[in-house]
């Protein structure tokens, strides 16, 4: 069974853990014996736009933008825009997969329905009925107002098959600033919670022990706990080569 260690970051802004998953990568890729690791952690106010992204789904001013104290990022996952903010479960996963003569599509499809079974399965525990939309990654539940998306997903994974980015599960999350954006491009669906859905605040502690126990079942790890204290000082700098 492989080894994933299991990295609680706490709130890291954006910048930050793009860079950090850049610098992860990079080790996954040239290092072998390196371990494959699992990010989990949430971003203050955030506006990301994927490889996919438009312009015009950012439906703020820069001075609203500002007012609000809300970050826009063009990054390289697939997908278009999407909301991370306080309440709001990030998970980046630094895998690497082996090589095989299909391949990178087929890594790609199959992980992308690996993370959002992940995702069903952890819903499932709290009674909440998650399931996916052929053509729209993410996992998606059937709501009074409607079939709206609980969690958006958006991933890369580079030439020596080695992940980056990942999903973001929405907790607690306030709703209200996905009204600055038409979430990843599609007018016709909504976006909840699982606090909406159960009508009450949810334990994000509990979420997120019972996230990292279904990404062992669905990828075969041993997730191992990483003492906080070997990730207070990370050596974190800026990305010098994204858009």
């Amino acid at each position: 069974m492989r080894v994933c260690e299991v990295w609680p970051l706490g709130q890291v802004s954006y910048r930050e853990a793009w860079a950090l998953q850049d610098r992860l990568v990079q080790q996954r890729s040239q290092q072998p014996g390196t371990p494959d690791r699992l990010l989990l952690l949430e971003h203050p106010h955030t506006y990301t736009l994927g490889t996919s992204g438009h312009d015009r789904n950012l439906l703020l001013t820069e001075a609203e933008l500002a007012e609000r104290g809300i970050e826009v990022h063009h990054i390289d996952r697939g997908g278009d825009i999407t909301y991370h903010g306080p309440g709001q479960l990030v998970v980046y996963p630094i895998l690497q997969f082996p090589r095989g003569e299909e391949g990178l599509r087929t890594y790609v499809t199959d992980y992308v329905r690996g993370l959002e079974q992940v995702v069903i399965d952890t819903l499932s525990d709290f009674g909440i009925v998650g399931r996916p939309v052929p053509g729209l990654p993410g996992v998606w539940v059937q709501s009074p107002a409607g079939e709206q998306k609980v969690c958006a997903l958006g991933v890369r994974i580079n030439v020596k098959a080695v992940t980056k980015h990942g999903f973001a599960l929405n907790i607690n999350t306030d709703l209200a600033y996905f009204k600055g954006i038409i979430p990843c491009g599609i007018q016709d669906k909504g976006v909840t919670s699982m606090a909406r859905l159960l009508g009450q605040p949810v334990d994000e502690d509990r979420v997120r022990a019972r996230v990292i126990a279904h990404f062992g079942t669905m990828f075969g790890c041993e997730m191992i706990s990483t003492a906080a204290e070997n990730l207070a000082n990370l050596p974190v700098h800026p990305p010098s080569a994204h858009p």
